[in-house]
């Protein structure tokens, strides 16, 4: 059954590659953006969405203008990575995502889906990025508070480490394929002791469908789901596979960069959630980091 989704963040990484999958299903998808937003990810379907630029417009125009939106996915985050300032952070994180759940509430939308990340799994915030940690807890929070009190189903996802072509240049996968491309005669990591659960953003979009295609169970309004593989990898293994699979010659200076004080040394998912609802990663961690390596090799190609 078509179904209106509005999508935050859509011009980012997972945010692009759900509205792609969100309109080959036939879905009518909805975004809002800011009128500066990059918008290069979805250019060739900008055709077919339907956006609304947040600094130029109320929070409820677009719940106004269509009759029903059946869902909301909120992927939209501020890391501080891109030297936010503390508010924007929990503007972003916070507010923004706070007041849409509102909106959603207020015109009826059966389901809001929070994206949230894996180093919030631990009650310390994450040493380096504690803004961003705070704000996606305390919005996480509400989010729980405001689904049970008014009946909003919410469902809080947790990402583990999300990968694929295109990624962000500093992310760990993307960065070291970019390298190993330009034939780079070393590189300098940590000790790559540390352990993550890393999943393809295609697994991650099939996760984010299927939830919007999951049947209500009135008695619990708020529910939690971490997606990820279940099985941890170290940065090291990880690393020396894609060297593997590249076939190169560069050398991986393991222990040549210090720790991050207060680094996550383990994160692993628990799918037993998600995949009572019927997801499985479609392909293995060998596979997915094969096709990534021919997707950065096509975006080298185009110059990207």
């Amino acid at each position: 059954m078509r179904q209106t989704i509005l999508v935050t963040g859509a011009t980012g990484f997972v945010g692009s590659h759900l509205v792609r999958q969100l309109l080959n299903k036939g879905d009518r998808v909805i975004i809002l953006k800011r009128s500066f937003s990059d918008t290069r990810r979805i250019e060739d379907c900008l055709s077919q969405i339907t956006a609304y630029d947040i600094d130029r417009c109320n929070i409820e125009k677009p719940f106004q203008d269509f009759e029903k939106i059946d869902a909301v996915v909120h992927t939209a985050t501020a890391t501080g990575r891109r030297q936010e300032s503390l508010i924007e952070i929990f503007e972003a994180n916070t507010a923004f995502p706070l007041s849409l759940l509102k909106a959603a509430k207020d015109y009826q939308t059966k389901t809001f889906i929070n994206t949230d990340t894996y180093v919030n799994k631990s009650k310390v915030l994450y040493e380096g990025l504690e803004s961003y940690s705070l704000s996606k807890k305390h919005f996480q929070q509400w989010g729980k508070q405001i689904a049970i009190v008014d009946r909003i189903e919410f469902f809080n996802v947790r990402l583990e480490y999300v990968f694929g072509p295109g990624d962000h240049r500093n992310k760990l996968i993307s960065y070291a394929s970019q390298q190993f491309l330009s034939n780079a005669s070393e590189l300098q990591f940590t000790s790559g002791e540390q352990q993550r659960d890393f999943i393809h953003v295609e697994d991650v979009v099939l996760a984010y469908l299927l939830l919007l295609e999951k049947e209500s169970d009135p008695s619990q309004y708020y529910q939690e789901y971490e997606v990820g593989t279940g099985k941890a990898t170290s940065l090291r293994q990880l690393l020396e596979m894609l060297k593997e699979l590249m076939q190169v010659r560069t050398e991986l200076k393991f222990g040549s960069l210090p720790q991050r004080q207060g680094e996550i040394m383990f994160s692993q998912a628990d799918t037993k959630a998600i995949e009572a609802i019927g997801w499985h990663p479609a392909k293995s961690l060998k596979e997915r980091l094969m096709e990534t390596i021919e997707g950065e090799k096509r975006l080298k190609e185009q110059g990207g």
